[in-house]
């Protein structure tokens, strides 16, 4: 049976655990209210973006126009490329091995794989996966610029015929308690079904020019709002997973307690039974 002092010393150390797990919960509720302004402003942003993409190229399709290359889908389809999202850092629940779980049954052996963030690097690497190139220092900071970057590598591998598909899979954010793993299909870009608008409209410049400028900037965009929401997703499962500890950790200290006042109790239960186990010795 262990000993008050080493009771004690447990008691302590979980209540340590218990304030450190606190200030955690708090330090990712406020991080995870400005990720959620973010991802709100980005999706507007997006949809209306991918709704103009999608009347564009609906339009040109109608006249008789040659699909963009990066609409056009390869005759090939067998070279496909997965880019695994996940967080650096770790204390978030399940966010990232859900994420590798379904990476895994996506992959096949001839699949390349490349990945942002330390968490997915590490254990596919631990796996033995190739990983082609690992995307490092986005998701704690990410920028519409560093998303650009990465689609333009993306949309020049496609043109060059080194591709013939890019997919994304990373936790899309539902709420603060609820994120879902998507694999989402980057290249070739699938714009929004849009119903043919009445108005003609007058292009400056042309159509065509038009849909070759905002379909680099449709990819980049994609890119950018899934980094936000893997980014929301990720402190709201931090979140979710301090709180859990918090009360994991509050049950420990009652029960350690209540073990440590029983240890008491015997303690000076024994003693009193010595003193009287004395006492009738010298009587």
């Amino acid at each position: 049976m262990a000993s008050l002092r080493d009771i004690r010393k447990r008691i302590k150390s979980v209540k340590n655990s218990e304030k450190i797990t606190k200030a955690m919960k708090m330090v990712a509720a406020a991080k995870l209210k400005k990720a959620q302004d973010e991802v709100r402003k980005s999706k507007a942003y997006a949809h209306q973006l991918d709704a103009v993409v999608g009347r564009l190229a609906k339009r040109l399709e109608n006249q008789g126009e040659a699909p963009h290359p990066l609409l056009q889908l390869h005759p090939d389809g067998q070279r496909t490329e997965l880019l695994v999202l996940t967080s650096d850092r770790g204390l978030c629940g399940a966010f990232n091995s859900n994420i590798i779980r379904r990476a895994q049954r996506f992959l096949k052996p001839d699949m390349r794989v490349s990945t942002l963030g330390r968490k997915g690097y590490e254990a596919l690497k631990r796996d033995g996966v190739q990983i082609r190139t690992n995307y490092s220092g986005i998701i704690e900071h990410p920028s519409y610029l560093k998303a650009s970057q990465i689609a333009a590598e993306l949309t020049q591998s496609y043109v060059d015929d080194h591709v013939d598909a890019v997919y994304l899979v990373y936790n899309e954010f539902k709420s603060a308690i609820s994120q879902q793993v998507v694999i989402k299909q980057l290249l070739p870009i699938l714009p929004a079904e849009s119903v043919e608008d009445p108005v003609d409209y007058i292009y400056e410049p042309s159509q065509q020019e038009l849909l070759n400028h905002l379909l680099p900037k449709h990819l980049a965009t994609q890119l950018f709002q899934a980094f936000l929401e893997s980014l929301a997703s990720e402190h709201g499962a931090r979140m979710t997973a301090m709180d859990n500890a918090t009360r994991n950790a509050k049950e420990v200290i009652s029960s350690l307690t209540l073990q440590y006042n029983r240890a008491r109790q015997a303690a000076i239960t024994k003693e009193l039974m010595e003193i009287i186990g004395g006492a009738e010795a010298l009587a």
